[in-house]
């Protein structure tokens, strides 16, 4: 496993998995949302943010986190192991919530410069509606891909937990 890709709601873990399995594997760590938010929260353009992910994904060894279904097909053709951390809406709330708390005025490692932790009603309603909006979507291109790539699909902390011990022995 050189190409590790990770996706989930926000909230779901995938920055700190990643972090995780950057150490353990010894793998270069690609947060996509230090490269999608410039400081003061500003999206970048969709052709800077794309080519940007292209350069990347060409790499030999990463793990990148993150979805923006747009760059989606680029990164699965180039991932050997695709995360898919399904985890429960409230537990994501929870964790969105937490960090908010944790990150006051300061910016989160997996963020750019400028973009301190925020929260306001517009982004936990995107993550309470995340299952309903992209989940069937991720999931039907995952099965897609499952006979060519290797597919892993973590629903909940213990089976995160389970999953680490298993690769970190």
């Amino acid at each position: 496993m050189k190409r590790i890709m990770i996706m989930g709601s926000s909230g779901a873990g995938k920055s700190t998995l990643s972090q995780t399995l950057g150490r353990l594997f010894q793998l270069p760590v690609i947060h996509l949302d230090r490269y999608y938010w410039k400081p003061g929260w500003v999206a970048a353009a969709n052709d800077e943010f794309d080519q940007q992910v292209i350069e990347f994904a060409q790499k030999d060894e990463w793990i990148m986190d993150g979805n923006y279904s747009r760059t989606l097909d680029l990164r699965i053709r180039r991932a050997d192991l695709i995360i898919y951390l399904d985890m429960p809406m409230p537990l994501c709330l929870y964790r969105v919530i937490e960090r908010r708390i944790v990150y006051h005025k300061k910016h989160r490692p997996d963020m750019n410069e400028g973009c301190d932790e925020k929260i306001d009603w517009a982004f936990l309603k995107w993550v309470w509606n995340y299952r309903k909006r992209s989940r069937m979507h991720t999931i039907q291109k995952l099965e897609q891909v499952k006979d060519d790539k290797q597919v892993i699909i973590l629903k909940g902390r213990n089976q995160v937990e389970r999953f680490i011990e298993s690769v970190g022995k």
